[in-house]
């Protein structure tokens, strides 16, 4: 029987729990927000709150430590628009996580303070674990609740409704709830050729290669974006579709649907206007990139991205 990585078990349970900005384990309870949540959740003792300005996450550090989590009272210099305050959720032991805006900028911080935007707590390693993931979380809601101030029906005030979550307009009562942009990323795979399929995007650093990527569109199906954004990136046809894993992805809001594709064609035809080069790349030279070995200097994402567990687990995949 010929070995397809299309019919076989991942090597991983699930992957997903290795990308970064995925460990967030709090506790929504999602069916019971109401309009009392936030206030109560305030005046919960023990509550932590996740402080943002612009769109960066405030930091207390004192020269060595890092802390992303301040008591109410510790905001007070900061201004928070408590009105715009969001529940995240509850820790194990009940403890409420919040997360709410600032009205002082960034610039003018008190040197106390650290302002960091998500990426850089990523890739930084400012945070790790599950506060980079309630992190994210805070990010996208905050984010979200700023872009909706106003109707987009009637351009009157939104106020926000059930701890952050839903937005009802003031004057004809349009509601609205967060958005999630999803966005396929996916590693063409010949099987045949034992190759994989890399592009350089033009605004990538030197020498980075990654896997192709574009947004879902309305109507459309997961694997058909799948195939479609690989088609017209790299003129590459796709077959089968296997989904591998996803990321939580706070620039803003988007959640990444990680893919394999069964390669049906192997001539590139290289969308110029989209990538800036677009290759096939063995097992062994998709390693030493993923290890920063390549002789050729070429590197991948790092690890934490979902374009880096694609082609690690590829390349570690049992046959």
């Amino acid at each position: 029987m010929t070995y397809s990585m299309f019919s076989s078990d991942a090597p991983h349970p699930e992957a997903s729990s290795l990308t970064a900005f995925s460990a967030n384990q709090l506790d929504r309870q999602a069916e019971h927000r109401d309009e009392e949540a936030v206030e109560k959740a305030l005046n919960t003792e023990g509550t932590h709150i996740l402080a943002f300005t612009e769109e960066r996450l405030v930091l207390k550090h004192d020269g060595q430590v890092l802390d992303p989590l301040f008591a109410r009272y510790e905001l007070k210099d900061l201004d928070p628009d408590w009105d715009e305050a969001v529940l995240l959720g509850y820790r194990p032991n009940g403890e409420p996580r919040l997360a709410v805006p600032v009205r002082i900028a960034a610039d003018d911080l008190a040197s106390h303070y650290k302002p960091a935007d998500m990426r850089s707590l990523w890739r930084e390693l400012l945070l790790e674990g599950e506060i980079l993931g309630e992190a994210a979380q805070g990010a996208a809601l905050v984010r979200w609740n700023r872009d909706n101030r106003f109707c987009g029906r009637c351009g009157a005030k939104m106020e926000s409704r059930i701890g952050g979550y839903k937005r009802v307009c003031a004057a004809c009562e349009h509601t609205i709830f967060p958005r999630t942009d999803p966005v396929v990323i996916m590693l063409a795979i010949d099987e045949e050729r034992d190759l994989c399929l890399l592009g350089r995007s033009h605004h990538f650093a030197p020498g980075m290669y990654s896997c192709l990527a574009g947004f879902v569109e309305p109507g459309e199906t997961m694997e058909n974006a799948v195939r479609r954004e690989t088609l017209e990136e790299s003129g590459i046809r796709l077959g089968r579709i296997r989904y591998h894993a996803s990321q939580p992805w706070p620039m803003p809001h988007s959640l990444m649907i990680g893919c394999y594709g069964e390669a049906k064609s192997s001539e590139i035809h290289l969308d110029a206007a989209e990538l800036d080069d677009c290759r096939w790349f063995s097992r062994e030279e998709t390693l030493a990139m993923l290890e920063r070995t390549a002789a050729s200097g070429n590197t991948t994402p790092p690890l934490g991205a979902i374009a880096h567990r694609l082609m690690r687990d590829w390349v570690d995949w049992k046959r």
